[in-house]
């Protein structure tokens, strides 16, 4: 079994097709997902799904890319949102100075008032973060009580060292399958009990699919390709993964 921890069912692209969807990711031995929300609206689809089907998770937050356009009132509605059953995690939030489509002010106002919540309510966070190493492990070390998740991580062995000391756990999309990544370099240097898998669907298609709508399915290619790596079992893997996941996002019972 294998959890894909970070996927956003509600693209279109997608979610014409939820019982395709999930069928064919049954077939690849994944079997769990969480969907992730970057807006309040796409927060709520989230729910949504997560009400219709009993292995879909949610997560409610503000992406970087979506800080300028969050209304006055978002952390009152985060706060209303995060109460819902099917809620694991506070996100996808962070910094993204690589489009800087919301100004860098606006993006780490909305960012620590999110870790608030997260702190607040005592679950993980989806951490996005794109060229902001720097600035994301700061304002991360003023939080020091909020663990969660460096989402498709895509930066240095240094900074994940640091997320690691700060208690999060490192996932991998597709993008650790492309050729010439420095990826799988920086993956072999990380404990295995703080791995997550990923598909960041319908981004980040893996290898041999690269360039073509992702799906959850996928999550199995990225799962196989840290077995490579790791030179270790696909099975072995997927336990691995699949236990880090659940422990993050309390799903033991």
């Amino acid at each position: 079994m294998l959890i894909d921890t970070h996927c956003h069912l509600y693209f279109k692209e997608l979610k014409k097709d939820i019982p395709g969807i999930l069928g064919r990711a049954k077939q690849m031995d994944v079997t769990k997902f969480i969907c992730v929300g970057t807006n309040l609206k796409d927060s709520t689809e989230c729910l949504k799904l997560s009400e219709e089907y009993d292995n879909i998770y949610s997560t409610v937050g503000i992406h970087p890319h979506d800080a300028k356009n969050a209304p006055k009132d978002f952390v009152e509605r985060i706060i209303k949102l995060k109460n819902h059953h099917g809620v694991v995690a506070i996100g996808e939030m962070g910094l993204d100075y690589y489009r800087n489509i919301s100004s860098p002010e606006i993006q780490k106002h909305i960012f620590r008032s999110q870790l608030r919540i997260a702190k607040e309510s005592g679950k993980p966070i989806i951490l996005h973060n794109r060229d902001a190493d720097k600035d994301v492990i700061n304002i991360l070390s003023d939080f020091p009580d909020v663990i969660g998740v460096a989402h498709c991580f895509s930066s240095n062995i240094e900074t994940a060292k640091s997320l690691l000391n700060l208690g999060y756990y490192i996932s991998f999309s597709g993008n650790l399958t492309f050729k010439n990544s420095s990826l799988p370099f920086v993956a072999k240097e990380l404990p295995l009990e703080r791995i997550l898998v990923e598909t960041d669907s319908p981004f980040l298609s893996p290898v041999p699919f690269r360039g073509k709508v992702n799906e959850p399915g996928r999550t199995r290619l990225v799962a196989e390709k840290l077995g490579s790596i790791f030179n270790i079992p696909f099975e072995e893997i997927a336990k691995i993964t699949t236990e880090n996941a659940m422990r993050l996002f309390n799903l033991l019972n």
